[in-house]
């Protein structure tokens, strides 16, 4: 049995059964952090003469209780008359948090008054055997006063930049994926979360031979994740995968922290990365397409009835309300988008009238298609070291040799938004007005990060999204860029897998000449082939 008080002495839960089994729900306790605890205690009996075991402790540190009581309890049995348990306490323990930087020390002095040794972890303590005398001489308001004083200063130390998210990352490596393709996957979740102005401060990966309906990872692994992310301080869970909405809920209500999956960290850094009001309306349609399916469940204040003049009695939940709100808000997006596109295809045939060819610059996130853009033409796009650095497309004028007459030709070559592994299909639906200039071009220039060590998988990405587009795209030359930090090796087998492909370095302006030759014969191997 476990009896759960409060500061006061108040007795608020009681429950059959081990300290795991009636544990409070994350969302039913006190608003706590990583700088306090909880302000309850629990006090457990147990049958065996033996400390708390792991899942105990582990049940202690996910609810940040105060403390945890065992009283080991023996002569247990029912007497012939009366039907009664009799039995007494034979021996307690005492148990607690401890800060990770200073555990040592403050073991040891919180449990001085004890005047015994203790058996450590990294992120608890717990007394050797005490008799009940000595258990109920404790002053527990002094020793939580302590802890928290040392969570506080510890605390204070980590929040060197509160304006970052603290995040857990949690990959799960299904059968049909290679062990090299999960760390690819991570590695680049990692830099996603890194884009979009979080700190990574540990990864959780586990192996299934199929993801769990409710929880994705399973109960088990939920705990480790919830413990995980109590002890480092984080304050933001990200999956490496799309989470349904009943997922994320029950993940949420499980770890007591915010869970994000994939898609929702590309849609911040999109929402980060727009700049023009064409960018930004599509990232506010992807947004909102997003999180309509996603509102039940988003607490209590979702699902109360609206407050004000014609809102009270049986009418419209503040949920429905919302949602209603929001599919106003997505089908004028979606008129915008609409006139947009109308816009963009006018702006096409006027280009097509004048016979100027022109070519689109596809490729993964952060192959250098603006910086190649900017080399070739002399434009003034933003580049940086980023993934999806620049959204909005932008077409510059690129003077090529003609390839009979060898005079000087025109040619536009337009800078798309970068592609992605598993690109989220509301990210598609609503970047169409955009993804329309890969279509529609005569032909397309497709980069690879020749120095990414899954240079071969994006490539393979790229054309999968390329293949899912409404019309096909026009003929495509590959190009292989920052061939200055590759091996010789990794330009072998390059070259021997696209024999056909240019290699340059767009930052060092190696090949661009070769490029330019080479766009020359793919403009006219397109105007012939139309």
């Amino acid at each position: 049995m476990c009896a759960y008080l409060n500061r006061r002495g108040q007795v608020i839960r009681v429950g059959v059964g081990t300290p795991r089994q009636t544990q409070i729900p994350p969302l039913e306790l006190p608003r706590y952090g990583a700088e306090r605890l909880s302000g309850i205690r629990c006090i457990a009996t147990h049958l065996k003469p033996e400390p708390p075991n792991e899942a105990a402790l582990t049940a202690m540190a996910l609810q940040r209780l105060d403390a945890l009581v065992v009283l080991n309890i023996t002569g247990t049995g029912f007497t012939r008359r009366g039907g009664g348990a009799a039995g007494y306490v034979k021996e307690t323990y005492l148990a607690h948090l401890t800060p990770q930087e200073s555990h040592a020390l403050l073991a040891s002095a919180a449990l001085s008054q004890v005047g015994s040794s203790a058996v450590q972890s990294p992120s608890w303590s717990v007394s050797s055997p005490l008799s009940l005398d000595e258990l109920t001489q404790q002053d527990f308001l002094d020793l939580v006063e302590n802890l928290e004083a040392e969570f506080q200063r510890e605390f204070v130390a980590q929040q060197v930049d509160i304006d970052h998210d603290r995040v857990l990352i949690v990959g799960v490596m299904t059968d049909e994926m290679t062990p090299l393709a999960f760390h690819d996957t991570l590695a680049e979740l990692a830099r996603l979360v890194d884009t979009a102005g979080g700190d990574v401060l540990q990864t959780v990966q586990q192996k299934r031979s199929r993801i769990h309906p409710q929880t994705v990872v399973g109960e088990g692994k939920v705990q480790e994740v919830a413990l995980t992310a109590q002890t480092l301080g984080a304050n933001l869970v990200v999956f490496d995968r799309d989470l349904s909405p009943a997922q994320v809920r029950n993940l949420e209500a499980q770890i007591g922290l915010r869970v994000v999956d994939r898609t929702e960290v590309i849609l911040d850094i999109f929402a980060q990365r727009a700049q023009s009001r064409a960018g930004k309306l599509q990232v506010e349609l992807a947004q909102l397409e997003y999180m309509l399916p996603r509102l039940t469940g988003r607490g209590q204040a979702m699902s109360r009835l609206g407050g004000g003049i014609g809102t009270r009695g049986p009418g419209e939940t503040k949920l429905e309300t919302e949602r209603r709100a929001i599919q106003r808000r997505i089908s004028r997006l979606q008129q915008e988008v609409n006139q947009l596109q109308a816009h963009r295809s006018r702006l096409r045939q006027r280009r097509q009238h004048r016979e100027v060819p022109s070519v689109a610059l596809v490729g993964y996130t952060n192959a250098g298609k603006s910086t190649l853009l900017n080399a070739l033409t002399n434009a003034e796009v933003y580049t940086a070291d980023q993934l999806f650095a620049t959204l909005d497309p932008t077409t510059r004028r690129l003077v090529i040799p003609h390839t009979e007459t060898g005079e000087p030709q025109e040619i536009l070559l337009t800078d798309t938004v970068g592609f992605i592994h598993e690109l989220p299909a509301s990210l598609m639906d609503a970047f169409r007005a955009t993804l329309e200039e890969v279509t529609e071009a005569d032909a397309l220039l497709h980069l690879v990060d020749l120095s990414h060590p899954a240079w071969l998988s994006h490539i393979r990405a790229v054309r999968e999204i390329l293949a899912q587009m409404p019309v096909t795209p026009g003929p495509a030359l590959v190009a292989f860029n920052k061939i200055d930090q590759v091996n010789s090796e990794t330009l072998a087998l390059a070259r021997e897998e696209f024999p056909l492909a240019v290699f340059i370095s767009a930052s060092e302006r190696l090949g661009l000449e070769t490029l330019r030759h080479r766009l020359t014969q793919l403009i006219q191997y397109a105007v012939d082939s139309r």
